[in-house]
């Protein structure tokens, strides 16, 4: 069991000091005329979480170019991309690898990927040029895993045009290892979402690839008034995706020897063609110790790929109640983050949205049936912008897991003609109240939530291992957004580190479940999710004021196993082995 590090008042002014505040916000336009106000006349009996952006000040200075800054062509560019939480080095503290693109003109120079080295003071040194990840191109999305089983998380990256696997070469380096992996295609392909996952239970990562639509620059139509989906709003914009053909979706097995073969066809993927693919993640929707496959699917319904165990899949979502709103409506889906937000022991998903569309949240019955949720829980009320990145994640610790989500607008077009449609927009946080509903927070959890940018993917990790959750967010044409999260003092935490043996190293795809006080709450480990992003693999939960968790762990392999362990403490827990000792957390 490794080493508990409370965390104090001299601790919070000390990093306080070390990084700084966030600029100030904005003092006029939409956001000083309440355009992107929350919900008030209410307020909270309990202290929350404040936020502020650190980014510049932690290093991460650089801006992410992605397409024209004040117009799109082609719907290529809209999308941008995701972003990661994750350990590279191995040295037990998060790095961050941010996904970066080019224009239609060329690449600029600084075009591409950023991997950032965690400097353990909270602050990030730039690693790119060493690492060979830059790679400079129309990427999309990004998933971790450790698909050599060899102790270092590999990363798969989508693209228009050719994905790429990079094997994690140990030394702060990566190889691309596409070719010699059997994933090269022939044409380019808009791929987007990404997930590593054992679906067969052999120990080895799978990858299943989320396809958007059927495009090719060459080809492809342009703004027009005199066609339906090329305009939005009565202004010109880029066609798509309604109007533009489908795509199929691949799974490729894991050989166990580096390589992978294309499965598509044989598992039943190839066959679905009825949606535009976006972020894809794994997790056991039944609770039948398989890992099932969901896609959220732009204006179309998403997808809910039930296994068979026997190496196919069952389409399912609209039976199950997720492919489309409550009402039967087809959805914008863009991102999707899993997370049991009213403690019933079962993942729930909450999906993001285009404009005049609520963020849906679905319930799910723990055999993998859901309930539109979104109007009981009210997230209903907001509908303003276009949104992506999400995660179900308890940001102050109390024990009941909240919600962020990240927007930012597609049509830079509309947005000069019209001040309903903000280039530059709000994140949504929706603070659980315990019940299983939500109230929306505003500049009262902090400078950080309120402050407008033109977001895509997110993810969520403890970069500065506090003990709470901060927040990675992916800006279009500037530099990212690194949320630092001061919980309330008071409450405590456990984080669970998994390494699987008879499972696949990173363990993903396996299922906690942790017990404190009258409280159950289950996580699983994931590759994919928010929107074409990774979390941070170490499970968090809030504990409320509980000092100690009771920790159950289904692994992948099948195997349970329990332990018990006092609370505001990373415990890494090795399959078959129990509790590891290690560095401290801190």
């Amino acid at each position: 069991m490794l080493a508990v590090t409370n965390r104090n008042q001299a601790d919070l002014w000390t990093r306080r000091k070390l990084l700084g505040a966030a600029p100030a916000l904005l003092a006029s336009g939409p956001l000083a005329s309440g355009l992107f106000a929350a919900d008030k006349g209410r307020k909270p009996a309990e202290p929350f979480s404040q936020f502020v952006d650190v980014a510049q000040t932690a290093g991460l200075k650089e801006t992410m170019i992605y397409g024209e800054p004040d117009s799109f062509t082609y719907i290529i560019e809209s999308m941008a991309t995701g972003c990661a939480f994750f350990d590279y080095d191995n040295d037990g503290w998060m790095d961050i690898f941010i996904l970066g693109g080019r224009t239609l003109a060329g690449i600029p120079p600084g075009a591409g990927n950023r991997l950032y080295h965690n400097n353990r003071d909270g602050s990030f040194s730039d690693v790119t040029a060493r690492s060979g990840l830059a790679d400079p191109g129309w990427a999309q999305g990004v998933c971790v895993g450790d698909y050599n089983n060899d102790g270092w998380e590999d990363l798969f990256l989508t693209y228009y045009g050719q994905n790429r696997l990079y094997r994690n070469n140990g030394d702060g380096t990566f190889a691309n290892v596409t070719a010699e992996a059997g994933l090269l295609h022939p044409k380019a392909r808009y791929s987007t979402g990404c997930t590593f996952v054992d679906y067969n239970r052999d120990g080895h990562l799978d990858l299943f690839v989320s396809n958007y639509l059927e495009f090719d620059l060459a080809t492809a139509p342009k703004p027009s008034l005199a066609v339906s989906n090329c305009n939005y709003e009565g202004v010109p914009t880029y066609c798509g995706p309604v109007g533009l053909p489908k795509a199929q979706h691949y799974l490729y097995r894991n050989n166990g020897d580096g390589t992978f073969s294309d499965v598509s066809e044989a598992a039943g993927i190839s066959a679905l063609r009825g949606s535009y693919g976006l972020t894809a993640l794994t997790f056991d929707a039944d609770e039948d110790g398989w890992p099932d496959i969901f896609v959220a699917c732009d204006m179309s319904p998403s997808l809910l790929l039930m296994n068979q165990h026997d190496g196919t899949f069952r389409e399912e979502g609209l039976v199950r109640g997720i492919a489309v709103s409550g009402e039967g409506r087809e959805m914008g889906g863009m991102g999707a983050g899993v997370g049991d937000y009213n403690l019933d022991g079962h993942s729930d998903v909450v999906k993001t949205h285009f404009y005049n569309q609520a963020n849906g949240l679905y319930r799910n019955d723990g055999k993998g049936n859901f309930d539109d949720s979104t109007t009981e829980a009210g997230l209903n009320k907001e509908t303003r912008f276009v949104c992506f990145g999400a995660g179900i994640v308890d940001f102050d610790n109390d024990g009941n897991p909240d919600i962020l989500i990240t927007s930012g607008t597609l049509y830079p077009e509309v947005a000069r003609v019209s001040p309903r449609f903000p280039i530059r927009t709000p994140r949504l946080l929706f603070r659980n109240r315990g019940d299983g509903t939500f109230v929306q927070m505003g500049a009262e959890a902090g400078p950080g939530i309120d402050a407008p940018h033109c977001s895509r993917g997110a993810a969520f990790g403890d970069f500065d291992n506090d003990g709470d959750m901060d927040v990675l967010i992916m800006n279009v044409n500037e530099p990212p957004t690194l949320l630092r999260n001061d919980a309330p003092q008071g409450n405590h935490w456990i984080k669970v580190r998994l390494e699987g043996t008879k499972s696949n190293r990173s363990a993903i795809g396996a299922r906690v479940l942790v017990r404190y006080g009258d409280k159950v709450q289950v996580q699983e480990v994931l590759s994919g999710c928010s929107f074409l992003s990774s979390n941070d693999p170490r499970l968090h939960f809030g504990l409320g004021r509980t000092t100690t968790a009771e920790i159950e762990i289904r692994w992948p392999s099948g195997l349970v196993e329990r332990t018990h362990a006092a609370a505001d403490q990373l415990l890494t827990l090795r399959e078959g082995s129990g509790p590891v000792k290690g560095r401290p957390f801190r």
